[in-house]
């Protein structure tokens, strides 16, 4: 799997956390079934960020946890 291709599956797993105004990934709300192709995506997206792929900040913003 490609860093840009997790990017973008990660984006549907983006959750607001309810009380303060903060965004997580949160693969409760991906079907079952699709549960491992979302881990597989977080595994590309955090070995991205550890070998200075990419970095924190731009992952966030990508996958639109910043805003």
């Amino acid at each position: 799997m490609e860093l840009n291709e997790a990017i973008e599956l990660l984006k549907r797993a983006v959750k607001h956390t309810g009380t303060i105004d903060q965004k997580h990934i949160d693969l409760t709300v991906v079907p079952a079934d699709q549960k491992p192709i979302f881990d597989e995506a977080l595994k590309v997206a955090m070995s991205a960020i550890k070998a200075g792929s990419i970095s924190r900040d731009d992952f966030n913003r990508r996958v639109r946890l910043d805003g």
